[in-house]
């Protein structure tokens, strides 16, 4: 398997130095984030669609009803663009030009293939909430064939991307330097809140480990 996934279609024309074509920075970006947007067009109209997605090895997954329009045009063959973005912090420079973003980005590119054997789409799913939120897939009540067959799953091999990343202080004009202007970085980032019960739950139930224990990134 090339540990770089640099091609043509995926080589930075700007700032290249920010870009990492490795399979390591492009799975850590992957790996610390939950949703992505997909990009593909149908019937002439672009769409961008927002959805949950998690790594499976060297395969990037993500799943919707099998009626939906996204799952069935990409499992037809259309190219995708999917993207994830995390933005670490808003970057205040001396000047409006210089102001930026701190963040870590991923850019693959490709085509799905549908998911279809049972036993991986089970599998798979399996990753999805282990992903989410690991020791919970054991307490769940047993999925059905319904449910499994209105699922649509899709995998992206992870042999075409990019990530690309900025971190760091504000990059002034050397003159500006001098100016009596605040400058700096303001950090932002996920948290994990306190858990709020379904309001139907059997009130003597307490919180599992794999929820009060659950992270992100």
């Amino acid at each position: 398997m090339p540990q770089s996934l640099k091609t043509p279609r995926t080589t930075l024309k700007r700032l290249h130095e920010r870009g990492d074509h490795g399979r390591d920075g492009v799975y850590g970006v992957l790996d610390a984030g939950l949703f992505c947007h997909v990009g593909y067009v149908h019937e002439g109209q672009p769409f961008v669609t927002p959805t949950a997605y998690w790594r499976m090895g060297d395969e990037l997954i993500i799943h919707g009803s099998s009626a939906s329009r996204m799952v069935r045009v990409l499992a037809a063959g259309a190219d995708a663009c999917v993207t994830v973005t995390h933005v670490d912090g808003l970057v205040l420079a001396r000047s409006a030009f210089h102001h930026s973003v701190n963040y870590r980005s991923v850019m693959l590119l490709g085509q799905a293939r549908l998911v279809q054997d049972k036993d991986e789409k089970i599998a798979l799913l399996e990753g999805l909430i282990e992903r989410v939120a690991p020791g919970r897939w054991a307490t769940l009540r047993p999925h059905t064939d319904q449910e499994i067959k209105a699922t649509g799953v899709l995998a992206f091999a992870i042999d075409e991307a990019s990530a690309k990343m900025r971190n760091g202080p504000p990059v002034d004009d050397e003159p500006d330097y001098a100016l009596l202007i605040w400058a700096g970085v303001v950090p932002l980032a996920q948290r994990v809140g306190t858990p709020a019960a379904c309001p139907r739950l059997n009130p003597e139930m307490a919180v599992p480990d794999h929820v009060t224990g659950l992270t992100i990134g």
